[in-house]
C-alpha cells in the first residue's frame, strides 16, 4: 500500500514514511493511492470481532509495512480495558467503544472513555505506539510539532510522555480553552513535553505548525513531526470505530445508518467518509458546527470561505474554534476525482486567505451522503438540559451540538448514531449552566486544576517557535 499526497507532487510511500512527517512535502495531506474495499462476506466476519481484532482486520489492510505479529501486538497494547476504563453505568469497558442507546434508534457512541476523557485518546493512543515503534526499528527520534483547540493537544502528550525517541512541542490558544482542558496539559512536568500558548486562536497556532513543516530544511533538520489530524496514522485509527459501531445497532449488512459528528477540523467525520468509501454502509454523514459555521456554509451553499483569526468566535464548545478546517482537503481530493491540480488550484485561494465555490459539485457531495447543520451556545445549552431531562444522560457541549443536528435529520426509521466528544467533566462551566450542578468526573482527576503548570506564552510568530524548538531539542 503507498501513500500519496493530495497536492500530487509528492514521491509515493509506504505508511511508515509518511506516519511520522504529517504533511507531505509539497504541502498536501497523506491518503492511500486507493481505498481497499471491503465485501459483504467481510462485514459478515467483522461482525462479531473485538476491537481489537476488527482494529487489526481494518488496519492490515492499510498498513503493510510493519509485519502482522508486530502491528496486531501494538494494537493489542493499545486498546485494553485499563486503558480506556472511564465508562458510564452499564457499560463494559472491555466493550473500548461501547454503545449508548438513548430512544429507538437513537444512539451515542461513548468515544470518551480513555485518559484525556475525550475522543483523540482513541486514535492518538495507537499513533504514539506506532511512532515508538517505527522510531526504535528506524534508530530515530522525532520532535513533534501540534496545534490544538482542546482536546488534541493533551491527547498527544498522555500518548507521548515518557516514549522513548519523542519531544512534543504542543501549540494552543492563549486563555480560551476551558480550565480542565488546560490543566490537563500545562499540568504535565515530563521533560519531553513542551506546552507553549499561543496569543491568537486556534487557526493562527495550525498556520505555524503549517509552515514550520512547509520549511523542507528546518522540518528535515530538527526532525519536525506531526500528530493532529493531518496525519494519517490519526485518521486511519478513527476509521474503525465507525465500524464497531455500525455493527453493534445493525442485524444485517444490508442495513443503512446514520451518523452525526461534531465537527472542527474535519478529521473524524472524514474517517467517517474514508469508511463509507471502503464499504461501510453508511447513508448520512451529518456535518455538524458551532458558531463557526464554516462547513456547515460550504455543505449548503458549495462555497468554501475560511473565515480567518479576527473573525473567528471563542465558543463554549471550543475545540470546534476552527476556521480552516484541515482535514477537509482530503475530502475535496476524492471529490475531484483526486485531481491533485485542482486541488492545489483550490489551496491557493484558501492558503491566500481567499475561498472557493464548487457549487457545480453540489449533487456529488449528498452523494457522498453529508449534509450539515449550526448550532449556538443557547441551542447547545438547551440540549444538554433535554438530554439529561428526556434520556438522563449528561453530554459535553460539543457532543450537544452533534445531538442538536443529529434531531434535525433523525430518520427514525434507521438509526443514527452521535459520535461523542467528551465528557461532560472537561466543561464545568457550561454544564453547570446548563443543569446547575457541577458534571462528576474520574477520582483520579480530581484537583488537576490546582497543580503546578508549565507553559510559554508565545506571540503568533513562525520565527519564534523555530528558536523555542532550536532552543530545546
Amino acid at each position: 500500500m503507498k501513500y500519496i499526497s493530495t497536492r500530487g507532487q509528492s514521491p509515493a510511500l509506504s505508511f511508515s514514511e509518511i506516519l511520522l512527517g504529517g504533511l507531505a512535502p509539497d504541502g498536501g495531506l497523506y491518503l492511500p493511492e486507493s481505498y481497499p474495499q471491503f465485501t459483504d462476506a467481510d462485514l459478515s466476519k467483522m461482525r462479531s470481532m473485538s476491537y481489537c481484532d476488527l482494529a487489526f482486520f481494518i488496519l492490515s489492510r492499510l498498513i503493510d509495512d510493519i509485519p502482522a505479529a508486530d502491528l496486531k501486538a501494538i494494537i493489542d497494547k493499545t486498546y485494553r480495558a485499563d486503558v480506556y476504563g472511564f465508562t458510564r453505568d452499564g457499560q463494559s469497558a472491555e466493550d473500548i467503544a461501547p454503545i449508548l442507546k438513548l430512544e429507538n434508534n437513537l444512539y451515542l457512541l461513548s468515544l470518551s472513555n480513555g485518559p484525556t476523557l475525550a475522543f483523540k485518546d482513541m486514535a492518538m493512543q495507537l499513533l504514539g505506539n506506532l511512532f515508538e515503534y517505527v522510531l526504535a526499528k528506524k534508530g530515530e527520534t522525532t520532535n513533534i510539532l501540534g496545534a490544538t483547540s482542546g482536546d488534541t493537544g493533551s491527547a498527544a502528550e498522555y500518548a507521548m510522555r515518557g516514549k522513548k525517541g519523542v519531544r512534543v512541542f504542543m501549540l494552543s490558544p492563549h486563555k480560551k480553552m476551558s480550565r480542565f482542558q488546560t490543566a490537563q496539559m500545562f499540568s504535565l512536568q515530563d521533560d519531553n513535553i513542551f506546552n507553549i500558548a499561543v496569543n491568537g486562536v486556534f487557526d493562527d497556532c495550525q498556520d505555524m505548525v503549517k509552515a514550520v513543516s512547509n520549511d523542507a530544511e528546518f522540518k528535515a533538520k530538527y526532525k519536525i513531526g506531526a500528530v493532529n489530524s493531518i496525519n494519517w496514522g490519526r485518521i486511519v485509527a478513527q476509521v474503525v470505530y465507525y465500524f464497531k459501531a455500525y455493527f453493534a445497532v445493525t442485524k444485517s449488512n444490508s442495513e443503512k445508518i446514520d451518523f452525526s459528528v461534531p465537527s472542527g477540523n474535519f478529521g473524524n467525520v472524514c474517517a467517517g467518509h474514508i469508511a463509507r468509501m471502503m464499504g461501510l454502509p453508511i447513508d448520512k454523514l451529518v456535518v455538524a458546527t458551532n458558531e463557526n459555521d464554516v462547513l456547515d456554509e460550504f455543505f449548503k451553499t458549495g462555497v468554501y470561505r475560511p473565515r480567518g483569526s479576527a473573525n473567528t468566535y471563542h465558543t463554549s464548545s471550543p475545540s470546534m474554534d476552527i476556521s480552516k478546517a484541515s482535514n477537509f482537503e482530503r475530502f475535496i481530493f476524492d471529490l475531484v476525482d483526486k485531481d491533485a491540480t485542482k486541488v492545489r488550484e483550490l489551496w491557493t485561494n484558501v492558503d491566500s486567505g481567499g475561498a472557493f465555490d464548487i457549487k457545480y459539485l453540489m449533487t456529488k457531495v449528498k452523494a457522498f451522503g453529508f449534509v450539515s447543520g449550526g448550532s449556538s451556545h443557547a441551542t447547545r445549552i438547551q440540549t444538554i438540559r433535554e438530554s439529561k431531562e428526556k434520556y438522563d444522560v449528561v453530554i459535553d457541549t460539543h457532543t450537544a451540538d452533534g445531538l442538536k443536528v443529529a434531531l434535525e435529520y433523525f430518520d427514525k426509521a434507521k438509526p443514527m448514531i452521535v459520535l461523542e466528544t467528551a465528557l461532560p467533566a472537561k466543561f464545568e462551566d457550561a454544564l453547570k449552566e446548563a443543569l446547575g450542578t457541577v458534571p462528576e468526573r474520574p477520582a483520579s482527576l480530581n484537583g488537576i486544576e490546582n497543580l503546578p503548570q508549565k507553559f510559554t506564552v508565545m506571540d503568533a510568530d513562525v520565527a519564534q517557535i523555530k528558536e523555542f524548538i532550536v532552543k530545546n531539542v
